[in-house]
């Protein structure tokens, strides 16, 4: 018998975690993975299998080959968990991207519709900002309010500002390039361990994408939003959010506005999320989740041992 599990909270990656080879072992055990590609490759006009399995890296990096290719993996992930598993998240939320893939899987949009959709949502930022122009930065080591001042002093007349908030002293960063690069000067000045730009020529989350989400906006209204069946927090306000049109707005102002994954994971145990499952390749949420909420057990889904580890657990409840 189904149950939704109160206490259990689903949670989707984004952009970064994707590799060439991704999800290979699992395609030889179960038929979803495949399946879920070949889905998603009709949709696109290519084999996004193929890109996946043999690269070149060089593609599968690119935003608009990422954004789909994340999407599908999630979703790959979450059909064999469905396959194998009666026990179901009550909470669920993604990062970036990877809340596509939650919308997906809470019920809110239909696989086909979002792979269409987070297509044209790489399109849209890539054309917004040339390749160049715009640039990313991880930064280790400031208070969250130490963030905001640097950008807001680096930015002289250009974009710049904190637009991920990922765990405690660590940001990313976002804007106009020169900006972003005063920033992380200005940043190791004031005391911050680390100041990495990342291998990124779109600078998501920040008001260099607000013409791209006005653009997303008019592609979200040809495609039917239906009501969640679990509770889903949305990064902008970390609130769930039922109506269509409300869970469109928000959609759109994510592309420009921080994701506040910090405040997303503590709202997630506070509602009462004992354990928190990051269902995607790699494990960099795991790693940032461990962080933000300690008390909470953590487990990411990326191949067989940790799907059967985590099927494992659940068997001995």
């Amino acid at each position: 018998m189904t149950e939704q599990n109160k206490q259990l909270a689903f949670v989707f990656p984004g952009q970064g975690s994707q590799s060439v080879g991704m999800l290979a072992e699992l395609s030889e055990l179960y038929p979803e993975v495949k399946q879920t590609f070949a889905e998603a490759s009709k949709v696109l006009g290519f084999d996004l299998w193929q890109m996946v399995s043999e690269g070149p890296a060089e593609d599968l990096n690119q935003t608009h080959n990422t954004q789909p290719a994340m999407l599908a993996a999630g979703v790959a992930l979450w059909r064999i968990w469905n396959a194998k598993s009666d026990v179901k998240p009550a909470l669920m939320a993604g990062h970036s991207l990877g809340e596509y893939t939650a919308l997906v899987c809470s019920g809110v949009l239909a696989f086909e519709d979002a792979i269409a959709l987070v297509a044209e949502r790489g399109k849209l930022m890539q054309e917004a900002v040339p390749a160049g122009v715009g640039a990313m930065a991880a930064i280790l080591g400031l208070s969250d309010e130490q963030f905001i001042d640097v950008c807001a002093n680096a930015a002289q007349g250009e974009v710049c500002s904190a637009v991920n908030f990922n765990s405690t002293g660590q940001v990313v960063i976002a804007g106009h390039n020169d900006a972003v690069e005063r920033a992380m000067l200005a940043a190791k000045e004031a005391g911050a361990k680390r100041a990495i730009k990342l291998p990124v020529s779109v600078p998501s989350h920040c008001a260099l994408m607000e013409g791209a989400a006005d653009k997303l906006a008019e592609k979200m209204q040809t495609i039917t939003f239906a009501e969640p069946n679990v509770v889903l927090l949305h990064n902008v306000d970390v609130a769930a959010h039922t109506k269509a049109d409300e869970i469109r707005l928000v959609v759109k102002e994510q592309l420009f506005k921080p994701v506040r994954w910090v405040d997303t994971i503590n709202a997630l145990a506070e509602q009462g999320a004992t354990t928190i499952i990051e269902m995607g390749p790699g494990k960099i949420l795991m790693g940032l989740n461990k962080r933000i909420v300690k008390s909470a057990e953590h487990f990411t889904v990326n191949n067989p041992d940790t799907l059967n580890k985590l099927l494992e657990h659940y068997s001995n409840d």
